[in-house]
């Protein structure tokens, strides 16, 4: 029997998924607070998404990409299903929560059951009244601290997790917690090869990322072209160290660009494309081979997006 996935526009074989981009934002609109002070983070344009999305399409050989907004940063179901609607490549929507910064008083409100119970729904019924399913689970925790309120949507995740088989990915601000979220995910008995840590890059320590990986868990660097926080020099060489230390069907690359100045569509860049027609590449001149890169970018998410 084959693996299935959730999209947007139904599910899907886990032969189909191709190349995935696997933490990308199509629509986001988070809490006021944010908005106001960084507005930049509002991705709020479903046609210059969709640019943006046509862009990827064509000019790279992506053919699935996973939106990783949350609930508490803004998702939109309905318009992102309206995107991808204009589009060949497969969608994949998160059903869960990002950190508590962004928490509405509802998630601090509702009992560990009831949290568990709706991301259950979003995952086997649907997400915001529609019958539009979720694919994979999110759970989070702030810059190094988990707060008792990340804990509950953490445990909430695994318990979902544990029913439904959906995999997990995790918010680590500035890389930070997450040995701590595994500590919490393994009271609650989850697979850590069930689990993705992602923006992990943005705390480049090789020993810490190897620790993690050595736990069984996967990571995700998900800032090429971010040189604000690292160099893509320095994040090869991790990369190079941990595909040769055996955790290659670990690891997971994607771009996360969150900010209308990271998208062309929105007039800034250097866009979707940049992490397969510039980044990649540069793996490859660096020492990375082909069977290398399919592993990252087809044969890995394949393994982990099915349930």
């Amino acid at each position: 029997m084959k693996e299935t996935i959730n999209t947007l526009n139904g599910e899907i074989s886990s032969d189909d998924l191709g190349v995935v981009r696997m933490h990308e934002h199509l629509l986001t609109d988070p809490p006021q607070f944010v908005a106001k002070e960084d507005p930049d983070l509002v991705l709020d344009s479903s046609r210059k998404a969709t640019e943006e999305l046509r862009k990827l399409g064509t000019n790279t050989e992506v053919k699935t990409l996973v939106d990783g907004t949350a609930i508490d940063y803004g998702r939109n179901v309905r318009g992102m299903h309206e995107i991808a609607k204009t589009t060949d490549l497969n969608i994949i929507a998160t059903t869960g929560f990002n950190r508590g910064i962004f928490f509405e008083e509802w998630i601090h409100n509702y009992s560990l059951d009831e949290l568990t119970d709706l991301l259950i729904r979003e995952i086997t019924e649907g997400m915001e009244g529609t019958n539009l399913k979720a694919g994979i689970l999110k759970a989070g925790s702030d810059y190094n601290r988990i707060t008792k309120v990340e804990e509950k949507t953490i445990r909430a995740v695994a318990r979902a997790h544990s029913v439904t088989g959906a995999p997990i990915k995790t918010h680590t601000e500035m890389g930070t917690m997450g040995h701590e979220q595994l500590d919490i995910f393994a009271e609650e008995g989850v697979d850590f090869s069930q689990i993705v840590l992602i923006h992990i890059d943005r705390n480049l320590d090789y020993g810490y990322h190897k620790s993690i990986l050595e736990r069984g868990a996967n990571i995700m660097y998900d800032g090429p072209s971010k040189i604000k926080y690292y160099t893509d020099e320095r994040r090869i060489i991790n990369l190079k160290k941990l595909a040769n230390d055996g955790f290659i069907n670990q690891l997971f690359i994607s771009n996360d660009m969150g900010r209308k100045s990271y998208l062309k569509s929105y007039g800034g860049g250097p866009g979707w494309e940049y992490l397969h027609n510039k980044f990649i590449p540069r793996l490859l001149r660096e020492g990375f081979n082909k069977s290398q890169i399919k592993q990252i970018f087809i044969e890995n998410p394949k393994r982990f997006l099915a349930f």
